[in-house]
C-alpha cells in the first residue's frame, strides 16, 4: 500500500510551490481506530504530502447557518455521534488553531461573508481522517462550516474565493461522501468487499467523469441529474464538501482518485486529490 502510494504520488513534491487539496470520503466514524485498507491508504498519504502549515476541513458534520470559521487557539476533540463502542469516544485529537489564519479567512471572500466562531472544535468529519494523515496532531487545524440554507452555487463560489490560500501552505479538505444513503445501508452485507447497488455505482461514476473532465458546473445540478443521484445524495450535507474543492482548483492541477470502492451497498468511499 505505501509503495503504491508513493508510486502513484511521485509528483506531489516536484509541485510543492502550491498545496494540494483534497476530497476524502470519511465512512464511518470507526476509521478513526480501525486498520482497514482506508485507513492504511490515509497513514501512508500523509506521510507523501508536502507538510502544511496548517490545514482547513470542510466537513459534512459542521451545518450552519451562514459560514463560520473556527477561530479558537486550541481546538477540541467533539464525540459528534453515538452507540459506538467506548474506545471510540475516547480518542483525542486536540490541536492547536490559528486565529490569524482565520481572521485572514474572513478577509478572503469577496462575495459572501465569512464569520469568526469560538464554539467549534474539531468533530469527526475531521478528526477520524486527520488522526491518521497526520497522527502527531503538530499541525495547526481550522474548520470551516457549510451554510446549510445555501446552494450548491455557492458552496463552489467560497471554494474558489479561498485559492490564494493554497499558496500559503494550507492545506485543505473536504471531509464528505459522494454517495451517502445510511437509510439504504445492507447491513448483512457490510462486510463484503466494494459491495455497491446499481443506483449507487452509477452515481459515482457520473461524478467521477465530471470531476475527470473537469466539468465541474455539470455537478452542481446533482437534482436533476435521475433518479440514481437522488437516491445517492438524499440530503447535500456529505456531497457539500465536494464542491469546495472543485472551486478550490487550477486547471493545471494533477487529479488523483483513491480509496474507490462501496461499503453496504449505498456508501462510496471515493477520494480525490487535486495537486
Amino acid at each position: 500500500m505505501g509503495e503504491q502510494v508513493l508510486n502513484d504520488l511521485f509528483w506531489l513534491k516536484d509541485r510543492a510551490e502550491e498545496m494540494p487539496v483534497l476530497f476524502v470520503g470519511h465512512g464511518s466514524p470507526m476509521n478513526a481506530i480501525e486498520d482497514n485498507e482506508f485507513s492504511q491508504y490515509w497513514k501512508n498519504l500523509g506521510r507523501q504530502l508536502p507538510k502544511p502549515e496548517a490545514i482547513l476541513v470542510v466537513s459534512a458534520h459542521w451545518l450552519t447557518k451562514g459560514t463560520l470559521v473556527t477561530a479558537n487557539s486550541t481546538l477540541e476533540t467533539i464525540h459528534d455521534f453515538r452507540g459506538f463502542p467506548k474506545v471510540l469516544f475516547d480518542v483525542e485529537y486536540n490541536v492547536k488553531g490559528n486565529p490569524i489564519l482565520a481572521n485572514e479567512i474572513t478577509l478572503l471572500s469577496e462575495h459572501q461573508d465569512i464569520h469568526e466562531d469560538l464554539t467549534w472544535g474539531l468533530d469527526h468529519g475531521a478528526w477520524s481522517i486527520l488522526c491518521h494523515l497526520f497522527p502527531e496532531a503538530n499541525i495547526p487545524v481550522l474548520q470551516l462550516s457549510i451554510d446549510y440554507y445555501k446552494g450548491p452555487e455557492y458552496h463552489l463560489e467560497i471554494g474558489k474565493q479561498l485559492k490564494a490560500l493554497r499558496k500559503k501552505g494550507v492545506l485543505i479538505i473536504g471531509s464528505g461522501n459522494i454517495v451517502h444513503n445510511l437509510s439504504a445501508l445492507d447491513w448483512h452485507n457490510m462486510n463484503k468487499d466494494n459491495y455497491a447497488f446499481d443506483w449507487a455505482i452509477e452515481s459515482n461514476e457520473l461524478v467521477k467523469q465530471a470531476i475527470l473532465d473537469r466539468s465541474f458546473t455539470d455537478l452542481l445540478d446533482y437534482k436533476n441529474k435521475g433518479v440514481s443521484m437522488q437516491y445517492a445524495v438524499p440530503t447535500p450535507d456529505h456531497y457539500y464538501p465536494l464542491l469546495y474543492i472543485l472551486g478550490l482548483t487550477n486547471s493545471s492541477d494533477n487529479i488523483h482518485i483513491f480509496n474507490d470502492k462501496y461499503v453496504g451497498g449505498s456508501l462510496s468511499m471515493t477520494s480525490y486529490l487535486f495537486g
